[in-house]
């Protein structure tokens, strides 16, 4: 079931930019040694952008055989081609991933109706179960609760990863779609507050560094240790701030390289962290201690 903490991975390069699937292997395993209920394989996190349809399906086959049904596993599958978008979901059914998270599409800037067309064709022309996945930030639209409420009613849509970072935004949707459809939150840093809203979790980046800790904030609020949660939130928001510093991943796969978690490289059109924001990242990664290393 689509709740808890689902760290939304990082795809590793080794020096010559090619994808290190040992150190996948190695990172996949250290989340699940530390709880998370999921992984996302190919997310923004794991600049799916930047990768070929082969390297795509290889890291998300790598990530469903590394799970082993330990934890469900989300693939990013989203394109701004409906067409293609489709072929990527199909696929990523038959390599066995439970779930596929959708972007909306970028760069066309659709309609709300374009948008409610486009979820429409993709849940009827695959099996897969549909994570919506709303971040206006990086696509240049926003889909509203009412598209959203209407698309929770057809059958294979059956939650949205919603980074809009608007909690009014969280609750309409959670007031308006269909019951059992999810919310879970796409921003690290109002996790919390968007639980009390009804979220059933977080597709989360900042786990990737701290997934026992991510994963104990949704266990505190669902046990009914609220102000425990309230603690742990207020902890983790200098990480979640910090690892958002410049564009995704570059910070996290930054803070990685420091915990000797990664080598730390993105590819182009990524760069490194700026020097100027690195002291920032290591200050504040020195108040946590780091499982698994």
């Amino acid at each position: 079931m689509l709740k808890g903490c689902c760290t939304a991975l990082i795809t590793p390069f080794n020096d010559n930019s090619e994808i290190d699937f040992k150190q996948y292997i190695k990172q996949i395993n250290r989340q699940i040694e530390n709880g998370v209920s999921g992984i996302l394989s190919c997310g923004t996190t794991g600049e799916a952008p930047a990768l070929s349809d082969n390297e795509l399906f290889e890291v998300i086959e790598t990530a469903v055989k590394t799970a082993d049904k330990r934890v469900y596993v989300i693939a990013g599958t989203g394109t701004n081609n409906t067409s293609k978008t489709i072929a990527r979901t199909n696929k990523a059914g038959e390599i066995g991933a439970d779930y596929a998270l959708v972007i909306t599409p970028y760069y066309n800037k659709p309609s709300q109706r374009g948008l409610y067309g486009h979820f429409k064709e993709v849940a009827e022309k695959t099996d897969m179960d549909i994570v919506i996945y709303n971040v206006p930030s990086r696509t240049g639209v926003n889909i509203e609760p009412d598209t959203v409420a209407a698309l929770s009613e057809i059958d294979g849509i059956i939650g949205i990863k919603e980074a809009s970072g608007s909690i009014n935004q969280t609750t309409e949707i959670l007031m308006k779609s269909s019951e059992g459809f999810r919310v879970m939150s796409g921003e690290d840093s109002i996790t919390l507050p968007m639980m009390s809203a009804g979220a059933s979790g977080v597709i989360s980046t900042i786990s990737n560094v701290v997934p026992d800790l991510m994963q104990s904030l949704f266990e505190l609020y669902y046990s009914g240790q609220t102000m425990d949660a309230t603690v742990l939130h207020r902890k983790l928001y200098p990480l979640a701030r910090v690892l958002f510093i410049e564009t995704n991943p570059i910070p996290l796969k930054f803070a990685m390289k420091h915990l000797k978690l990664d080598r730390g490289n993105v590819r182009l059109p990524l760069a490194e962290l700026s020097e100027c924001f690195r002291d920032k990242v290591t200050d504040v990664l020195a108040g946590y201690k780091i499982k698994g290393l």
